[in-house]
């Protein structure tokens, strides 16, 4: 996953964790090398296999990526998605696809966790005692 070196791996982390920080809701981001369906399905296995469902609120949001087909999704657990709808996670998309277009993957994928987490925050705001139920590292498969 040549895009994707360690410093890429930790300003991505870094970015979840700062929205993490205002926020009940989770992030997560997975990489895979390929993906021989379609992106959407393949993200929501991942989200399943994650468990991302079992969030208390369940507002986790996972943002796929297949490097090598350079396809990827974005999906929202049911908490936020009926908050924000299907307009906010193609917003999401499309602000990502400029900055991947511009050969600026790490940037794009920043930016759609800003944004993200912006929308978490306004909906699933942190609480005291907040628990991060999910981890905030890049989660890599090893789809090939």
């Amino acid at each position: 996953m040549s895009y994707f070196n360690e410093e890429s791996k930790l300003s991505i982390k870094e970015a979840i964790e700062r929205a993490e920080k205002q926020t009940s809701g989770e992030i997560c981001v997975f990489l895979d090398k390929r993906c021989k369906t379609d992106p959407f399905e393949k993200a929501l296995e991942h989200f399943h296999k994650l468990k991302m469902t079992e969030t208390k609120l369940r507002n986790g949001a996972l943002i796929y990526i297949a490097t090598e087909d350079k396809v990827f999704a974005i999906l929202g657990d049911q908490g936020i998605h009926e908050k924000v709808g299907q307009e906010f996670w193609d917003q999401s998309k499309a602000i990502m696809k400029e900055h991947f277009m511009m050969g600026e993957v790490t940037t794009g994928i920043v930016k759609a966790i800003d944004q993200i987490g912006e929308a978490l925050k306004m909906y699933f705001p942190y609480e005291e005692g907040d628990v991060n139920e999910l981890a905030n590292d890049v989660i890599t498969g090893d789809d090939d």
